[in-house]
């Protein structure tokens, strides 16, 4: 549920995502596809609002994808969080996640995992470069 118009929540979604479009949209609901993946959402009014505990993860193998997604979902007034987590401008939260953090993080070399761990609690936006180099 949106806190306003799903219409025009879903338009800035498909204009993102590849793979997209919009099925049927207006004022109260959207139904939309975004990278094959389908969505339905309802406008709920004024008093609902998004949390942590709804995100979606953005699964990605370059830097130039964790650029593009994380701005794009910034654009109109969106925020930065830790860890590669980002909250766009209607209030919903994404996690921009290189398939790389999650090999390093859960790498069997628990020194080279716990130092990609340490790397990551400290960024905003993920750095794969900087994530390596602190890995080892």
């Amino acid at each position: 549920m949106f806190n306003a118009n799903p219409e025009e929540a879903a338009n800035f979604y498909v204009s993102i995502f590849k793979k997209s479009k919009i099925l049927r949209a207006n004022a109260m609901q959207a139904d939309f596809i975004l990278n094959g993946q389908r969505f339905f959402s309802y406008n709920g009014g004024p008093e609902f609002q998004f949390n942590w505990g709804v995100s979606f993860m953005i699964s990605v193998e370059t830097q130039e994808e964790v650029d593009y997604y994380w701005n794009a979902l910034l654009a109109g007034g969106g925020k930065e969080s830790m860890c590669g987590w980002v909250q766009d401008k209607y209030g919903l939260w994404w996690q921009i996640t290189p398939k790389i953090l999650l090999q390093l993080v859960s790498h069997k070399d628990r020194a080279k995992a716990e130092r990609a761990t340490q790397a990551m609690l400290k960024m905003q936006k993920i750095d794969i470069a900087a994530l390596k180099a602190a890995a080892g």
